[in-house]
């Protein structure tokens, strides 16, 4: 009974220990070849604007209604206590330290991560990555290291934007439909904001941006079974890079704030 219970827990974690051996060995590949020449500059550009201009319009619509729900939830709690005029402050902190940097990165995951790991999966399963290979082509360098580089650069850049347009509708919200003062409201934003919580969100999101093109390329480049690989690796990066990115935010928020 006791030998069978050790082989049922060696058996479960068989399978993460072993998945997340093969990510750490692919971020060093990524790390040993992301400073190689050639460049792809060219492919770097076209997955800078899959990840973050098609991106944009799904992050705008999240960012905005995010902050004006957070205002009216905000504005109802502090009026029993008579503070309406922190609801700026609650906005702004909120956006700029957790929700700007974490909404956006699961939103561009559902998005741009899924695609990507899809576009991977289908390359594995047609032999097309071999294909690669054959023409002396290093997949890591030429599939990975573009879509890496990409997700640093372009996940801070939707945080700001995410950060600044949930301020804004918050300040829709509290100023335009509530009546409180506006001077209050920015007052309120601009005394509590810091430059370094700004900051360290968009280290946050730098970091998410690594996890989720490290976790979708992953998935993608150990697809197998045809149709059916492609959708279970799909599936498999938008999952596992989603509890990354919430399980991480707890620690990157402890560690930085």
């Amino acid at each position: 009974m006791f030998i069978k219970l050790i082989e049922f827990i060696g058996t479960a974690i068989k399978g993460p220990l072993e998945e997340t051996g093969r990510i750490i060995l692919l971020q060093g590949s990524v790390f040993k070849w992301i400073a190689r020449r050639p460049f792809e500059l060219r492919n770097i550009a076209k997955q800078m604007l899959e990840i973050g201009v098609n991106s944009l319009p799904v992050v705008l619509i999240t960012a905005v209604f995010t902050g004006m729900v957070l205002a009216l939830q905000s504005y109802t709690g502090f009026k029993r206590f008579g503070a309406e005029g922190l609801v700026g402050s609650v906005v702004a902190l909120s956006m700029t330290r957790e929700l700007g940097p974490v909404l956006a990165a699961l939103i561009v995951t559902g998005r741009a991560g899924a695609s990507m790991a899809a576009e991977i999966a289908t390359m594995r399963v047609t032999e097309q990555i071999d294909a690669l290979e054959t023409l002396a082509t290093n997949p890591v360098k030429y599939l990975v290291v573009p879509r890496f580089l990409s997700g640093i650069i372009m996940l801070p850049a939707l945080a700001v934007i995410s950060d600044i347009v949930g301020i804004i509708g918050g300040y829709f919200v509290t100023v335009v439909l509530l009546g409180t003062s506006s001077t209050s409201y920015m007052k309120a934003t601009w005394d509590f904001l810091e430059v370094e919580d700004i900051y360290n969100g968009l280290i946050k999101a730098a970091f998410f941006g690594a996890a989720f093109t490290l976790i979708s390329c992953y998935k993608g480049f150990y697809a197998k079974g045809g149709a059916e690989g492609v959708g279970r690796a799909t599936t498999g990066a938008v999952v596992i890079s989603s509890m990354t990115i919430l399980i991480s935010d707890y620690f990157l928020s402890a560690w930085l704030f």
